[in-house]
């Protein structure tokens, strides 16, 4: 019995330190709204923190990445993952380097872009495209909603239930939303 409390102790005291250090940055948050406004996701983001857009290449059916990261108050496209020369993906020479993945596919690191006004507005694809929100890195976006679950703010009710991936495509399948890093924190407050 002491050893199962000692092994479950241990087990929630690592979280419960992240939950800690992020519950500090409750004040900025990736969000996806519609084109109301209204709030679909929020997830906590706090500086240094990333994350990606996942979907299937509608034609190819392959997994594409645009990887993302909350940079001194920016939201900064990093970098692209491509598994092929499909129709509409390819390297822009003078957009960051490709790179091999060696799989047959590339990446593209050193894009290093601001998002213009910290959020894009992205037409959400069918379930067979599934635009989704994925983790990039630590922490996860596992424990980012975990520790937003304690944040004292009206966006907690958007908070994903599931884990990830957190898929748009489920949501708002065909609608137009806005997906952008808002907050104190953040340099632009959001869709405008």
């Amino acid at each position: 019995m002491r050893l199962a409390l000692c092994v479950l102790w241990l087990g929630v005291a690592p979280m419960n330190a992240v939950a800690a250090e992020l519950t500090s940055s409750c004040d900025d948050q990736l969000t996806v709204r519609d084109s109301e406004g209204r709030l679909l996701v929020a997830i906590p983001m706090p500086p240094g923190a990333g994350w990606c857009m996942a979907w299937n290449h509608s034609v190819e059916g392959f997994e594409v990445l645009d990887c993302y990261r909350h940079v001194e108050g920016q939201m900064v496209l990093e970098r692209s993952h491509l598994p092929d020369f499909a129709a509409g993906l390819d390297h822009v020479p003078g957009r960051g380097r490709q790179v091999s993945d060696g799989q047959g596919g590339y990446w593209i690191n050193d894009i290093d872009e601001a998002v213009p006004g910290n959020h894009y507005r992205l037409r959400v694809g069918a379930k067979r495209v599934d635009h989704r929100l994925v983790s990039r890195g630590k922490p996860t976006l596992e424990r980012l909603v975990a520790a937003g679950r304690s944040c004292a703010a009206a966006w907690v009710e958007a908070l994903p239930a599931q884990a990830t991936p957190i898929s748009l495509s489920d949501i708002a399948a065909g609608r137009l939303v806005s997906v952008g890093l808002e907050g104190r924190g953040v340099d632009d407050h959001g869709p405008g």
